[in-house]
């Protein structure tokens, strides 16, 4: 079991860094580099990025670093008291709330809603200051969830 468990933890952390890696980048300058762009050449750039990064290796490391984090939630509240317990517990936490349920909530519908929008039709332009304003934030929340989640899985290996 703690064998396992240890495995869990390094995969969590290594896939919790990609994650915060990859969110990183889109807060910091894909997102400002697509608007700059200008509305339908960002927008349709966005539409395929959303297309194709659902086919990618990025959604089964999505699930999967989701799941370790779980398990990490679990394990952690099993063994607790031991050294490291409560960082996996907290840093699996704050990845599940804020990486998994404010991509479900907050960052798909409006993947989905700019999808249904033709880049260069008329509703193009609002859709895309809509997206802009909305979608970025929530993106900034998953950054820093996953960042925290980060440091608190870390310190959990260390501690162990």
């Amino acid at each position: 079991m703690q064998e396992l468990l240890t495995i869990t933890l390094w995969f969590a952390a290594i896939s919790v860094g990609v994650m915060a890696g990859i969110y990183f980048a889109f807060s910091f300058f894909v997102m400002q580099a697509l608007d700059t762009a200008g509305q339908p050449v960002g927008m349709a750039a966005m539409q395929s990025i959303n297309r194709v990064i659902v086919k990618s290796p990025f959604l089964p490391l999505f699930f999967a670093s989701s799941l370790a984090c779980l398990l990490l939630v679990i394990g952690g509240v099993m063994q607790w008291g031991t050294p490291g317990a409560w960082q996996m517990v907290g840093g699996g936490a704050l990845y599940l709330v804020g990486m998994l349920m404010v991509t479900i909530i907050g960052n798909v519908p409006l993947n989905n809603a700019l999808d249904a929008v033709d880049a260069h039709g008329p509703a193009g332009e609002a859709m895309w200051r809509r997206y802009m304003q909305r979608w970025l934030p929530w993106n900034h929340v998953r950054t820093l969830s996953c960042t925290g989640a980060l440091i608190l899985l870390i310190a959990a290996i260390a501690e162990r």
